[in-house]
């Protein structure tokens, strides 16, 4: 069933970081959710683990804002970026290209990362980043394989976040493609981790050597 609320969008031409100026803008109550915003240049983006995601121009820098209830009733909140990669995952597919996902949140094409998403809780509001590498990537990455309009992707992709998809709908998808992760680590505490043996939950989780681990990104 498709939800009845409206994501207000802005276009910037430039900001330090999609991610901190929607955080800054909910938090100070300039702006309230559900709301989008996307750059065409980033400054200073943010990637997992307080990285910094390095940009360049023609790429997707997106974050948006939306509320905890909004969300899919069987959704958990750690599981919420494994949700939001796959979402975006399936329109690229449905477009042509061959982008997979690494657990628990990152785009590949064959074994280079493109982009990825992290996700930050501020009272009842997500706040969800996303970077893709649309025309550009730096060295050691990867860019899409196929043509897309920024706007239109961010268009359908907010679109697709109204029709409330379960989490049951969209794991039993994320699932058959989780073998493709055997060959690759994963970060927990500062340590990698590696997939060979890893045991997909359920609810988005991973257990390794009897470890469960949640993406909490």
């Amino acid at each position: 069933m498709e939800s009845d609320y409206v994501f207000t969008t802005y276009s910037l031409e430039s900001v330090d970081s999609t991610q901190t100026y929607l955080i800054n803008a909910i938090k100070s109550k300039k702006l309230h959710s559900p709301v989008a915003v996307y750059a065409k240049v980033q400054t200073a983006g943010l990637g997992s683990r307080g990285n910094v995601w390095i940009t360049k121009e023609g790429n997707l820098y997106l974050s948006f804002a939306i509320e905890h209830s909004s969300l899919p009733s069987d959704l958990r909140l750690e599981s919420s970026s494994i949700y939001f990669s796959y979402l975006l995952k399936e329109i690229l597919t449905q477009l042509g290209s061959k982008v997979w996902l690494k657990w628990p949140n990152d785009f590949y094409i064959g074994d280079k990362k493109i982009g990825g998403v992290i996700t930050n809780m501020f009272k009842s509001t997500l706040v969800c980043g996303i970077g893709l590498n649309v025309k550009n990537a730096p060295e050691d990455f990867e860019v899409l394989d196929i043509d897309v309009d920024i706007k239109t992707l961010v268009e359908t992709f907010l679109g697709s976040l109204k029709l409330k998809h379960s989490w049951k709908q969209i794991f039993s998808k994320y699932a058959l493609e989780f073998e493709r992760n055997r060959a690759y680590f994963t970060h927990v505490n500062n340590s990698k981790i590696a997939l060979d043996n890893a045991i997909l939950e359920e609810d988005g989780s991973i257990t390794c050597n009897g470890q469960r681990i949640y993406s909490l990104r």
